[in-house]
């Protein structure tokens, strides 16, 4: 990869840099896609991002790639094949909890049209950006996370506090987070 200043969080190796690249606070309006983050937020709480995405391939192959509409109808037959992965998080709330998401993440789509509709609502539609100097100066939360989290568990989301919600909003872009001397910063 060239030589490119960047978030000085994403200098770990090549497969960060890549993800911060490519994919890390660009706006994410798929639904697809908002939940595969959703789901992989979910399973790093607790845990290191970066434990969570050297496992992503893994994951999308124990998840069937995401869909929710599957994942939605799992039962004691996918979670017992879920606890026997050692290529994903072996931890039985989360994976119950990734069903449960599911079933609600159906449920604002059928109110809201899509989840992408809802979940866009909190920050009317467009990417707020914090303008951080530096790492320092990037929030863990913000009154948008804690109102979504809020709003989420309401809904039956499991494992939707604040952090893993506001982690959630910087990597689909609802929030720009990259540091002044980033490339990506627009």
């Amino acid at each position: 990869m060239e030589n490119k200043t960047r978030c000085s969080w994403c200098e770990k190796d090549d497969l960060y840099r890549d993800y911060h690249d490519n994919e890390w606070g660009n706006p994410v309006y798929e639904d697809d896609k908002l939940f595969e983050f959703l789901v992989l937020e979910t399973f790093q709480a607790g845990l290191s991002w970066y434990t969570i995405l050297k496992k992503r391939d893994n994951f999308r192959k124990a998840f069937d790639q995401f869909n929710y509409k599957k994942i939605a109808r799992y039962g004691d037959a996918e979670i017992g094949r879920l606890m026997q992965d050692a290529g994903i998080i072996r931890n039985g709330l989360k994976i119950k909890g990734t069903i449960t998401n599911a079933i609600a993440f159906m449920e604002i789509q059928k109110e809201f049209g899509s989840f992408s509709n809802y979940i866009w609502g909190f920050t009317d539609g467009k990417p707020m950006d914090n303008n951080p100097k530096t790492l320092n100066d990037v929030p863990a939360v913000n009154e948008i996370s804690d109102a979504l989290s809020k709003d989420l568990k309401k809904r039956g989301f499991k494992f939707v506090g604040s952090t893993v919600v506001y982690a959630h909003m910087q990597a689909t872009g609802m929030v720009n987070d990259h540091v002044k001397e980033c490339w990506k910063r627009k």
